[in-house]
């Protein structure tokens, strides 16, 4: 019975896995993928699956979850304090404290811990861990979870905890995604941290985060047998991906740690450990807790590989943004299977505690079997000297402090290694898109003197001879990129103001300041903060942003030189009637009538008006299908005065039943 339901729930996974991507096709890109008829067969399939299992996944076709926009994250007290682990690195000192006990051993998933809570199968409440005591509210981001059942077939009260994460996978195609280097996400736990607190929840869905169980807290008359292993089970059998486990005893546990760490380097999950937990629930219980820690599990970290070698130097790395970080450069060791020459050493904070210098016995390591560190400094000679020229441009270097970390930064604006950044995300694809300038070839332009501004782009047939003689290039590949370039020429204005590079200006908001500003260039660069904060997605650090880059005489000059180079396409005006010109909305809650609420935001464009994300005294109307809910933004409307109109009173004024004023 129980191997059945496994297998439906698998089906209705592989199913969901299908059918989305069809819907996604059809509904959002006007093209199909899969047959009308076989997505029916399809749906209908997965419908029944659903009736007869009681469950309902997160991102089912069959559902559709509203995307919400909130103000703040409410915050809530955890029933009982969430403790944290003790942990060890020997795993003779696992198998003394499980002693003769069963136990299971599992993945230490690096991400974040949430609560989850179903009242009559619903999901009701999702709270982060937080600090233990006091977590974020985070319902309407789980509901958007890539497989958080939405819909259970147990009825009772059930609080599970697990850990949200975001894959290896999915981690890097994010950041394949963002073109400039420096704004790319250090690391899964961070993405993953991010995604789950976001205030949009359509954010958080379109990261494909993953939730994993791994303790039951309360499941009132369920008879579990005394045994976590039938919590990890039932949890399976009601929809959850339950954390990867191993039943143990003292005797297999050394074999079972064993297997879980050839696995870690190819585990698409991010791990920084093991937990073992006791199976025998009533056992676990009675071991009671200390202030810290609770006694029923505990945390294995994996035992690092440690090497001694010898540090070379400290070599300096310029980025975009003038930061020049430390890198430690020592004699080759092997660690975990693979050769290490190179370690960050982050900033001159991190280089100053480890007294590093110039000959220094080191021992070094791989954090989480991946990433290089070094461990410890044996000789502490502090030797080191900070430089005061930047090792690219000889420019001076100035150290600044920010949250106790100090940092060297380059100050010189011409600096090469800011250019090379800088043309590097200008003529990238979402920008101006010149095939053939890549950082290489921009790096060999600049060192030659060919490109000192933006505009200079435009002239590299000045330089023809030159450019034909240099390696890798020839007649041909000098006829392509000149060919590139006279094609980059004609673009839009998102693609100008996104290849820029203006902190936290991505492609998206372009567009949408262009949308709001009426593709009036001249009136975005001498808008003031409240204007810029008007625009949906733009806040006061992006709005200051904007304003201090434009505040610079240099940026201007560079601007004005570009523009003169390029040919902007206009949009296209909207062939439809005017009817909210100079009407602000705002949306929240679900749609219906439409795909969803981008392209409600669409239509109210197209006719002239704007869609902002908050309710305030220039709001014209809230669109909200729940006209009569308590949520903050109808409040806030109800005390402006402002209309709440559901999305079929929005139809009716698009199709002159009613007044647009």
């Amino acid at each position: 019975m129980t191997g059945n339901r496994d297998e439906k729930i698998r089906r209705m996974k592989e199913l969901a896995a299908m059918l989305l991507p069809a819907a996604r096709a059809y509904y959002q890109e006007s093209r199909e993928i899969m047959s009308n008829r076989e997505y029916d067969r399809l749906y209908d399939e997965l419908l029944g699956l659903e009736g007869e299992t009681g469950v309902v996944l997160a991102g089912s076709p069959t559902q559709r979850v509203g995307y919400e926009v909130l103000s703040e994250l409410p915050k809530e007290a955890h029933e009982s304090p969430m403790l944290s682990l003790d942990k060890t690195k020997e795993v003779a000192a696992l198998q003394d404290w499980l002693g003769e006990q069963k136990g299971l051993l599992s993945w230490k998933l690096d991400g974040l811990t949430i609560v989850l809570t179903y009242e009559g199968g619903q999901l009701v409440k999702a709270v982060t861990r937080g600090n233990g005591e006091i977590g974020e509210v985070i319902t309407n981001n789980a509901k958007v979870f890539a497989n958080v059942p939405l819909k259970i077939a147990y009825e009772g009260q059930l609080i599970l905890r697990g850990e949200a994460i975001i894959r290896y996978s999915e981690f890097e195609r994010i950041n394949k995604g963002i073109e400039e280097v420096d704004a790319r996400y250090k690391n899964p736990r961070n993405l993953c941290s991010g995604s789950v607190r976001q205030l949009n929840n359509e954010i958080t869905a379109a990261r494909n985060v993953d939730f994993e169980a791994f303790m039951v807290v309360r499941a009132d008359g369920v008879d579990f047998k005394n045994s976590r292993r039938e919590q990890f089970e039932w949890l399976r059998q009601q929809g959850f991906d339950v954390v990867g486990y191993r039943q143990v005893d003292r005797e297999s546990l050394p074999e079972a740690v064993a297997a879980f760490s050839k696995e870690v380097q190819s585990c698409d999950m991010p791990s920084d450990g093991l937990v073992l937990l006791m199976d025998d629930i009533a056992y676990g219980e009675s071991l009671g807790r200390t202030s810290k820690f609770p006694r029923n599990s505990i945390a294995f970290k994996w035992a690092d590989e440690i090497r001694e070698t010898r540090l070379r130097e400290i070599e300096w790395s310029a980025s975009r943004t003038g930061l020049i970080n430390p890198v430690a450069v020592f004699d080759p060791v092997e660690l975990e299977g693979t050769t290490v020459s190179r370690a960050s050493v982050h900033n001159i904070s991190i280089m100053e505690a480890l007294e590093l210098g110039e000959g220094d016995a080191i021992t070094v390591y791989k954090a989480n079997m991946i990433i290089p560190q070094i461990a410890e400094n044996l000789t502490r000679s502090g030797n080191i000297q900070i430089p005061k020229e930047c090792p690219v441009c000889s420019g001076e270097t100035r150290i600044r402090q920010v949250n106790d970390v100090r940092s060297l930064y380059c100050t010189n604006p011409e600096c090469q290694a800011k250019k090379i950044k800088s043309f590097t995300l200008l003529v990238s694809r979402d920008a101006l898109n010149i095939d053939g300038l890549s950082e290489a070839t921009l790096e060999k332009f600049i060192a030659a003197g060919f490109i000192h501004a933006f505009a200079d782009i435009f002239h590299l047939d000045l330089h023809q001879e030159a450019i034909v003689e240099m390696e890798g290039f020839g007649q041909r590949s000098y006829d392509n990129l000149i060919a590139a370039v006279q094609a980059a020429s004609h673009t839009t204005l998102p693609r100008l103001i996104y290849g820029l590079g203006i902190a936290g200006i991505g492609l998206a908001n372009a567009k949408m300041m262009c949308r709001t500003f009426h593709s009036d260039f001249a009136a975005m660069r001498k808008a003031g903060k409240e204007e810029l904060m008007e625009v949906d997605g733009i806040g006061e650090v992006l709005a200051d942003a904007w304003m201090d880059y434009f505040a610079s005489e240099r940026n201007n000059c560079q601007v004005d030189g570009l523009l003169a180079e390029l040919e902007i396409e206009a949009e296209p005006e909207s062939q439809e009637e005017a009817v909210f010109a100079g009407k602000v909305f705002v949306i929240t809650g679900s749609v219906e009538h439409f795909a969803n609420r981008k392209a409600l935001q669409a239509e109210i464009e197209k006719r002239g008006g704007k869609a902002t994300g908050s309710v305030t005294a220039k709001t014209d109307y809230l669109i909200n299908n729940d006209v009569a809910s308590n949520s903050s933004k109808n409040k806030k409307a109800k005390e402006l005065g402002i209309p709440i109109i559901s999305e079929q009173d929005f139809l009716n004024m698009l199709g002159g039943n009613e007044n647009a004023d």
